[in-house]
């Protein structure tokens, strides 16, 4: 416990339990991230080594914009429309094509 803590603790009781969940909701929300804009030559990029991991059937793991944070998913592509992609793993996960933010080819 740092000394900056010990107001939030000792305010925290003494607040009513409506306050103190939205202060947990104000915490929370600043630690969400914005998507980020990608230009022309990276979703370019991205598109070339979606296709060549489908035409070679290659592991890739894509970093996508999800629930306003970066997560990070690795599988074989099954299929890929204008709209979305479908990865074969576990869960048989479905990203659209405009979350999609990073590709790295196994």
């Amino acid at each position: 416990m740092s000394v900056n803590d010990r107001g939030t603790i000792k305010w925290t009781a003494m607040m009513l339990p409506e306050h103190i969940n939205m202060l947990n909701e104000y915490w929370k929300e600043e630690e969400y991230k914005e998507k980020p804009m990608l230009d022309e030559q990276q979703k370019e990029e991205i598109g070339m080594k979606l296709q060549c991991a489908i035409h070679n059937n290659l592991t890739v793991e894509i970093k996508h914009y999800s629930g306003r944070d970066y997560l990070t998913i690795k599988g074989k592509l099954m299929k890929i429309d204008q709209i979305k992609l479908k990865l074969n793993n576990e869960d048989q996960t479905e990203i659209k094509l405009d979350n999609v933010l990073d590709v790295h080819i196994d």
